[in-house]
C-alpha cells in the first residue's frame, strides 16, 4: 500500500512540474509578445514623426494624426412584414 502510495505522489509531482513548466513557458511567451508591442508602437511613432516632419519640410498639409475618426452608422431598413396572401415579386 506504501509503495502505491508512493507512486502516486511521485506521478502527482511530476504531473505538477510539468503543469509548472507549460506555465512559465506560457509568461515567457506573453512577456515576449508584450516586448515585441511595445517595440512596434515604438516604431510606428517614430515613423509618424517623420512623415509629420518631411510634410512640415515640403509645406504639405497633415492627412491624419493618431486618432481614428469614427465613420457614420448607416441607418437600418425597417422591414415591414408582409400580409398572408400577398404576392410578392422578386
Amino acid at each position: 500500500m506504501k509503495a502505491k502510495k508512493q507512486l502516486a505522489r511521485e506521478s502527482h509531482v511530476e504531473c505538477h512540474q510539468k503543469f509548472q513548466a507549460r506555465i512559465q513557458a506560457a509568461e515567457d511567451s506573453i512577456q515576449a509578445q508584450h516586448l515585441i508591442i511595445e517595440a512596434l508602437v515604438e516604431e510606428k511613432d517614430g515613423l509618424l514623426q517623420t512623415i509629420q516632419g518631411l510634410q512640415e519640410a515640403n509645406s504639405a498639409p497633415v492627412p491624419f494624426d493618431d486618432e481614428w475618426e469614427e465613420e457614420p452608422e448607416e441607418e437600418e431598413i425597417e422591414e415591414i412584414p408582409l400580409d398572408e396572401g400577398e404576392i410578392v415579386e422578386e
